[in-house]
């Protein structure tokens, strides 16, 4: 059997959580670092940090790391949340790699699709242009740079409406009347088993010696405008629009492409909304 794999997963909330597990069934050891960490799963070997303090946690590995997961969430929806969360608390944890003298064989560094700025309807994929019109997408386009010029091998992986347990908005949203007719714009999304699963992947195949590329844009199968979203949730909720309660338009218009990720041998689960959709609606 092959030596288990030392992973730190920097920002263990949901979906770095939902990575840690997949790891640890696989046999490897994983850290999870975060603020409080009575919520971490069984078994992940605590960090207590604020990736805000420059100074190295007390409970960092001592031991050599295979490889990190960068997995943070903003903590505040800010310009000045993201660059703490995403750019700043980055530059801390390579920081304390080097204090430490750690060389992770890859940086797994969660990202968004909106470093894509399009809303032509286009499909995009890793190669498509990163001209990202809102400030989020310009910070975490940054952020990428900072993991694929760390000085370590580095993989940036683009989420795209993340949703699963826990995940309700828009689901409240229709069943308190929302609709959108209108919002014919296309949409991405990715079931949080999957995106979680996405993220594992690349660390596996990487430790097994598959070329692992720099990039890659985790999404399912379909791209959808919202306007079927939300009309499909009326159905399966059984409830009425109310009027003068719209949807606004979110910005952007885009159709992602997972192929790279599906070539390098994932698949998701639930291959449309629709699938995972259906088993959220029947665990509330």
């Amino acid at each position: 059997m092959p030596k288990p794999l030392r992973v730190v997963v920097v920002g263990c909330g949901d979906i770095g959580s939902r990575v840690a597990v997949l790891l640890q069934q696989q046999g490897h050891v994983v850290h999870g670092l975060r603020r409080h960490t009575a919520a971490l799963p069984a078994g992940v070997l605590p960090i207590v940090a604020d990736l805000n303090q420059p100074d190295c946690p007390a409970d960092w590995p001592r031991a050599p790391i295979d490889y990190v997961v960068y997995a943070m969430a903003a903590q505040s929806m800010t310009p000045e949340g993201y660059q703490q969360s995403y750019v700043q608390g980055q530059q801390h944890m390579y920081r304390w790699l080097a204090q430490h003298q750690q060389q992770p064989r890859r940086v797994v560094f969660v990202s968004s699709t909106g470093v894509y700025g399009q809303s032509d309807s286009s499909w995009i994929d890793e190669d498509s242009a990163t001209e990202p019109q809102r400030w989020s997408g310009q910070i975490m386009l940054e952020a990428e740079q900072c993991a694929l010029h760390s000085g370590h091998p580095a993989t940036a992986v683009r989420l795209s409406g993340i949703y699963g347990p826990g995940r309700n908005m828009l689901i409240e949203r229709v069943r308190s009347g929302y609709h959108a007719p209108h919002l014919h714009s296309f949409t991405n999304r990715i079931h949080a088993d999957d995106a979680a699963a996405l993220i594992a992947h690349v660390v596996v195949v990487d430790a097994q010696g598959q070329a692992v590329d720099s990039l890659y844009i985790g999404v399912d199968n379909e791209p959808v405008e919202q306007a079927e979203v939300v009309a499909w949730l009326q159905e399966q909720l059984q409830v009425q629009s109310v009027t003068g309660l719209v949807l606004q338009p979110r910005s952007g218009s885009k159709r992602c492409s997972n192929a790279r990720a599906r070539a390098l041998g994932w698949q998701p689960q639930y291959k449309n909304y629709r699938e995972g959709y259906a088993v959220q609606l029947a665990n509330l």
